[in-house]
C-alpha cells in the first residue's frame, strides 16, 4: 500500500474553500467552470485525477465533474475554461451524472445548502483508460497510484 504524503494543496480563486460557490459556476447562472489551482504534489506525480462531487444529493453522492491524466505539469484549470481548452491540455474528462462529459456546475434542489467537494488526486502513473469513463471507472483504476490527495468545498443554495 503506498504512503500519501498530504502535501498537495487545491485553492481557488472562484470561491473560498467552505464558502458559497458564486452563481456565475452553477446551473442557475453560466455553468461555466471555476478556478483552479494546485501545487505542492510529491515527488513522482505523473498525472492528476479532478472529481467534483455532492455528497449532498438525495440518494447517493452526485457526480458533477471527472477529468483525469491531467499532466503533471498543469498546475490548474482557469475560470471559464472550455471542454475543448481542458482536453487541449492533455487530460480526458469523464461521464458525470446528469449522462454529460465535462463540467456540470452545483444544481441542488431548492432548500438547504449542498457542499460541494473538489477532489484532487496526485498519482504516480497515466491510467491506461480511453476518455469518457465514469468516476467509479477511474477511481477503480487509481487504486494503488494515489500519492496524494486534498480537497476543497464549496457550498451552494438555491431558494
Amino acid at each position: 500500500m503506498m504512503s500519501v504524503t498530504r502535501t498537495l494543496k487545491l485553492n481557488s480563486a472562484s470561491f473560498e474553500p467552505g464558502g458559497f460557490i458564486p452563481e456565475k459556476f452553477t446551473c442557475d447562472g453560466e455553468d461555466i467552470t471555476p478556478d483552479l489551482s494546485w501545487a505542492g504534489a510529491p515527488d513522482g506525480t505523473e498525472t492528476y485525477v479532478l472529481i467534483v462531487e455532492d455528497p449532498d444529493a438525495p440518494g447517493r453522492v452526485f457526480t458533477h465533474w471527472v477529468v483525469y491524466n491531467i499532466p503533471g505539469t498543469v498546475g490548474g484549470f482557469e475560470e471559464g475554461m472550455s471542454a475543448f481548452e481542458i482536453i487541449k491540455s492533455g487530460a480526458y474528462q469523464g461521464k458525470n451524472d446528469f449522462g454529460q462529459i465535462g463540467y456540470r456546475g452545483p444544481c441542488p434542489p431548492p432548500g438547504k445548502a449542498h457542499g460541494y467537494h473538489f477532489r484532487l488526486f496526485a498519482l504516480d502513473s497515466e491510467l491506461d483508460l480511453p476518455s469518457m469513463l465514469s468516476k467509479s471507472a477511474v477511481l477503480g483504476a487509481m487504486k494503488g497510484h494515489v500519492l496524494d490527495e486534498t480537497e476543497i468545498v464549496g457550498k451552494y443554495k438555491r431558494a
